[in-house]
């Protein structure tokens, strides 16, 4: 697994985790109700069935303060961790714990796939950066863009608000073609780089033609992306940077990597199956 990279962010907001919890407890929770037990002191702790890449930690352990817990053990996001290790500890009253147990091991579960996958991918890609793109589960954005940071992954776009990327379906609307295009985009905001996204090996050497400063491969085989790099002469600034998207994962990154791009663009984190977090909970001393 590619190296631990520890992060101290928190993407989700109160308001979110109180949402996640919402849909679980707005009514109560008549098991522990109807047995009474609400009020007795109990330890719950969390750890790791398999080894994985860590993530949504501190969003479980800020649900189950929330809840009147006290945390006695937390990780971090961003760490590997191996099979039976604790990963989350905390003590307080039944009802808090089994209140926040589900939720909490749910967003670590998801978090952790997504990053275990970001991890792997990460290090077949052998030291080309890896960007995750904002094609993530609905719902899911903060949670999932900070999994896979926590993998190893940069972001490649936050939103439509962020980076100019022209698609050929911009051009549907644009008039002028490829390279007035460029231009017309720099002219607006020429203090932001301008990708072009490509479909084709025509369209390579035309955006690179155009002075595009990224060009996005989408959807090109490994031999098919090593034939557009060779294809592209590089500026003095080193630019057009080539990045391979569509396709990219763990199975693959080592052949673009090889075929010379200088970034991957991926959701393949994204789709990971959620990874198992145990639960153990306690009856623990009266006070």
């Amino acid at each position: 697994m590619a190296e631990s990279v520890a992060i101290m962010i928190w993407p989700m907001t109160s308001p979110a985790l109180a949402g996640l919890l919402e849909d679980d407890i707005r009514f109560g929770d008549l098991t522990t109700r109807a047995l009474g037990i609400g009020a007795a002191p109990g330890r719950i702790s969390f750890a790791a069935r398999g080894a994985l890449r860590l993530c949504g930690v501190e969003e479980a352990a800020q649900m189950l303060a929330g809840l009147g817990a006290e945390i006695t053990f937390s990780a971090v996001s961003g760490v590997d961790v191996a099979a039976s290790e604790l990963v989350l500890a905390a003590t307080g009253p039944a009802c808090g714990l089994h209140a926040g147990w589900k939720m909490a091991q749910l967003v670590m579960e998801f978090a952790s796939g997504v990053a275990t996958e970001a991890a792997a991918i990460v290090e077949a890609a052998a030291g080309i950066p890896v960007m995750v793109t904002r094609k993530s589960t609905p719902f899911t954005r903060a949670l999932s863009l900070k999994a896979a940071l926590a993998g190893g992954t940069e972001i490649h776009r936050l939103g439509l608000h962020d980076t100019i990327m022209i698609f050929p379906e911009h051009l549907v609307f644009f008039a002028g073609g490829l390279a007035e295009a460029v231009a017309t985009a720099r002219r607006h905001a020429p203090e932001r780089a301008v990708m072009v996204e490509v479909t084709d090996q025509a369209s390579v050497r035309e955006a690179a033609l155009a002075g595009a400063d990224v060009i996005q491969l989408e959807k090109f085989s490994p031999e098919a992306a090593a034939e557009a790099v060779r294809a592209v002469t590089r500026r003095a600034d080193g630019r057009p940077f080539i990045a391979t998207a569509g396709g990219v994962n763990a199975q693959n990154a080592a052949a673009y990597a090889a075929a010379g791009v200088d970034t991957m663009v991926t959701s393949a984190p994204f789709s990971a199956k959620p990874l198992d977090i145990s639960v153990k909970m306690e009856m623990a001393a009266r006070g």
